[in-house]
């Protein structure tokens, strides 16, 4: 529960955004009682903050006309929150300012913060790693500050933690994990790591994480992929409805244009010694899929020789795209060509 000092920071917040503020508000907003607001009231005019009392029917308080905002008062997750976001913004491409601008404020909030929120922070910039596809604006999950800080500080020293995880089947479960490091994608944020339980690598959507908690011990941290890369790995080898296997001719630039690391697995299929990369060449791609639907049209813009190994539902999908292409390319009333 909050401190009566934290609640008197949060009644001067809610008067800063303007308008006057009935009694009642604000015993709902802080959760107290109509005498109590009076009292946290008392200790702002004691604090020369000019609360004024408004009386009548819609009567309450309100700061006075022309006072003057005091410095920025952050808690420890509005400043987690605001700091991060600057980072993450800059990072995905979503700032609309220069990337001077976002650098310089965010070292600017940072040097005046706290030294332990300070420290957290640092830690958790240092196991935070990002891909290279944003998210749209308004498609950004938001995990719980106090289990993003503590899985971030089990990523650093590589401790132990204990997850209580709901699944996208709503199934839920206790798990402990390895942390290698927290990945942003796509806007939504991960934690890549080994689960104990099985032995294997997994990697766990954070804002499905209702708690985490350290656990004594330590682990040894592997030596391989980066964390941003396991984790678009593990998408593209995720168990789904559908694996999909073609043999594309093109260069890597051309298909991974079209089908990115956390969809397909791309291997050379056929290559001489000493062939240039940006040679092109036939590369076999592997990707699994609940639905094949969006895959005709994909592999139609790459506008490369293909191959369908698997599965015969995606050529058959591929066939009915191109009759329909045809028929349309055709136009109404007109006859196909014969061949």
């Amino acid at each position: 529960m909050p401190r009566p000092t934290g609640r008197v920071l949060t009644l001067l917040e809610l008067l800063q955004s303007g308008g006057t503020r009935t009694v009642a508000e604000l015993a709902d907003r802080l959760g107290v009682e109509g005498r109590t607001v009076r009292r946290y009231v008392s200790q702002l005019i004691d604090l020369d903050v000019p609360v004024e009392s408004v009386r009548g029917r819609y009567g309450g308080y309100r700061l006075a006309p022309g006072y003057r905002l005091p410095p920025l008062m952050f808690s420890d997750d509005e400043a987690l929150a605001v700091v991060l976001g600057l980072v993450a913004g800059r990072r995905a491409g979503l700032t609309t300012t220069e990337r001077t601008a976002s650098e310089t404020a965010s070292a600017k909030i940072r040097r005046v913060l706290p030294k332990h929120i300070a420290r957290r922070l640092d830690t958790l910039l240092e196991a935070l790693a990002f891909t290279e596809q944003p998210g749209e604006f308004g498609e950004f999950d938001t995990p719980d500050a106090g289990v993003l800080l503590t899985i971030a500080d089990a990523v650093r020293h590589h401790r132990p933690v204990s997850i209580r995880y709901t699944d996208r089947d709503s199934r839920r479960s206790e798990r402990t994990l390895h942390a290698y490091g927290i990945v942003a994608h796509a806007g939504r944020w991960y934690v890549t790591g080994r689960d104990a339980r099985i032995g294997e690598d997994r990697t766990f959507r954070l804002d499905r994480i209702a708690d985490a908690r350290t656990l004594p011990g330590s682990f040894e941290a592997p030596v391989g992929p980066d964390p941003e890369q396991r984790v678009l790995s593990g998408f593209a080898t995720a168990e789904y409805r559908h694996e999909v296997t073609l043999r594309i001719h093109g260069t890597v630039e051309q298909i991974r244009a079209h089908l990115p690391a956390s969809v397909a697995n791309l291997k050379e299929h056929e290559s001489a010694a000493g062939e240039d990369r940006a040679t092109e060449r036939w590369l076999r791609v592997e990707l699994r899929a609940e639905r094949l639907d969006w895959l005709p049209p994909v592999l139609a813009s790459l506008d490369r020789p293909f191959v369908i190994e698997r599965p015969d539902e995606l050529r058959g999908l591929v066939i009915a795209l191109a009759d329909r292409l045809r028929s349309y390319a055709a136009g109404p009333g007109r006859e196909e060509p014969v061949s």
